[in-house]
């Protein structure tokens, strides 16, 4: 374990702190004072890594996520995650769910990329994806994803309410299978996703979080996950490109509205620590 992690967590237990009455909103604004006070000391631990996990981050983020805590105690707190290909949101998010099972946290993971639309019709015309992108189709595109039903789906969780979300089918054909996937609503709801951040639902979420991580290094993890899936190396090349691309028109613009952005070559254990660490820190927040 990071010796500077490790040393947050001791003392973390060894800290005893009445719990406030959050039912009240004195007792929230203190539970709001403390956590601030504790993201600080995350942030100057963190800095002192040797891979730091935080790049950078909004200076506002934190007063207005504890502001809306104290103001709507009874809304499930929605955390978009986003990045572009490659970046490592799905290793986090697998790294997360780890965490989920062994802490017992009362987290949901919301896949944003089974909001795609159905495009079985598309495929079925130009015979398969590789041909329907170099025909010119947008997948990534905002339009290309249901974001009205993402947005309504979210809003559902918030309240409380189970969803079924949508299954879009990772086998090539482009299908969507309607209210598919069972989504419990619990404390954290987490949407991971690049379309978590586009302009039509960013502004339902707590905090955004962007997954940062240089050209080369996605470069070659993509490249290494086409080759695992027995992709034809010049068409992931070609595919690599219209990542990029798509990268740079529809996230790069939204990457500045992010509360949070973490680096996606943080090491894995250090991270999982750290989500150790925020789950001593916020367990005593009010759930009715």
């Amino acid at each position: 374990m990071n010796a500077l992690v490790k040393n947050l967590l001791e003392n973390q237990t060894k800290v005893k702190i009445q719990k406030p009455n959050c039912k009240t909103r004195s007792g929230r604004s203190l539970l709001a004072f403390y956590l601030q006070t504790k993201f600080k000391q995350i942030i100057n631990h963190d800095k002192k890594s040797n891979k730091q996990m935080i790049i950078n981050y909004k200076k506002d983020f934190l007063d207005n996520f504890t502001e809306r805590l104290i103001n709507y105690p009874e809304n499930k707190i929605l955390i978009a995650l986003s990045g572009e290909s490659a970046s490592g949101k799905s290793t986090i998010c697998k790294k997360i769910t780890e965490c989920i099972k062994k802490l017992n946290l009362p987290i949901t993971i919301l896949a944003a990329d089974n909001y795609f639309k159905d495009i079985s019709h598309l495929i079925q015309k130009y015979g398969n994806f590789d041909l329907l992108r170099d025909a010119g189709y947008d997948i990534d595109s905002p339009q290309n994803f249901d974001l009205n039903l993402l947005k309504k789906d979210i809003l559902q969780l918030q309240k409380g309410i189970d969803i079924m979300s949508p299954e879009y089918l990772v086998n090539g054909t482009g299908k969507s299978k309607p209210k598919s996937i069972p989504v419990k609503s619990q404390k954290i709801i987490i949407v991971e996703g690049m379309c978590s951040i586009y302009n039509e639902v960013s502004d339902i979420f707590d905090i955004k979080v962007y997954i940062e991580l240089d050209d080369t290094e996605r470069k070659r993890r993509f490249l290494k996950r086409a080759k695992l899936r027995n992709q034809n190396e010049e068409n992931a090349l070609k595919h690599w490109e219209y990542i990029k691309k798509a990268g740079q028109k529809y996230l790069i613009p939204n990457k500045e509205n992010c509360d949070i952005i973490i680096n996606g070559e943080c090491d894995l254990e250090y991270f999982s620590h750290m989500v150790e660490y925020i789950n001593l820190i916020t367990n005593n927040f009010y759930e009715e």
